[in-house]
């Protein structure tokens, strides 16, 4: 064996592995949260979104999160979603990418991109930097899906319900691909998919819901509003 060619193709090796750590490694990764007031306490759901920019060389891509909508079970059948999207005509999608950049800027804590690994601490979510929100009368038929205003839940959920609190905190990042929690990085939440009984039916289902509660995808697949993997 030639031992000459170890310690370049060990180098290559380093170098090859580094790269790809740099190019997939999430850019930041964040909590969003909300609680919300209910007839039967405080209520409070949360789920960790990753933010990926477009490392690759080719620069044909643009930045995506991945991530889970947020479920809260109210009781009683009364359920509330927090989807993957900003509210407009067509809904922006993109949005999410940059929620806690924005609401880390709102609460006075302007920093850039490139930076947001670095933050630390809770900052709130709110006017327009708050996500869509949806409930359904019925969690089986995609058809009952509604959209709801962060002022209006009292009047669709019933008194007693009111929006206490969205917040976001921007938590570990990890090493790609050892981010499996606690040390090593926060995981993205999963786990949208068992909440929604229809998800795995023929027809797009998801592209129902959204019709049903007026919401418009415009040319993105409906299913990214609530899942982004």
């Amino acid at each position: 064996m030639n031992f000459k060619w170890i310690g370049p193709l060990a180098l290559l090796a380093t170098l090859v592995i580094g790269d790809q750590v740099r190019i997939h490694r999430p850019g930041h990764k964040y909590r969003l949260a909300i609680e919300l007031e209910t007839t039967s306490g405080t209520k409070s759901a949360s789920g960790v979104m990753a933010v990926f920019p477009d490392r690759g060389y080719s620069r044909a891509g643009h930045t995506i999160m991945r991530g889970d909508a947020l479920f809260l079970d109210l009781g009683a059948g009364k359920n509330l979603f927090v989807l993957l999207a900003h509210a407009d005509k067509p809904l922006d999608f993109d949005g999410m990418n940059y929620l806690a950049l924005r609401a880390y800027g709102a609460a006075g804590r302007r920093v850039s991109f490139n930076e947001m690994a670095r933050m630390t601490g809770v900052v709130p979510v709110t006017g327009a930097l708050i996500p869509v929100f949806a409930t359904f009368t019925d969690l089986a038929d995609p058809a009952t899906m509604r959209a709801v205003r962060s002022d209006e839940l009292q009047a669709v959920l019933g008194a007693g319900f009111a929006l206490r609190d969205v917040s976001v905190e921007v938590v570990p990042n990890g090493l790609w691909p050892l981010d499996f929690g606690g040390a090593l990085g926060a995981q993205v939440t999963r786990g949208i998919e068992a909440k929604l009984p229809w998800w795995n039916t023929r027809g797009d289902s998801a592209a129902v819901a959204l019709a049903a509660a007026g919401l418009n995808s415009g040319p993105v697949d409906a299913k990214e509003i609530f899942t982004r993997k």
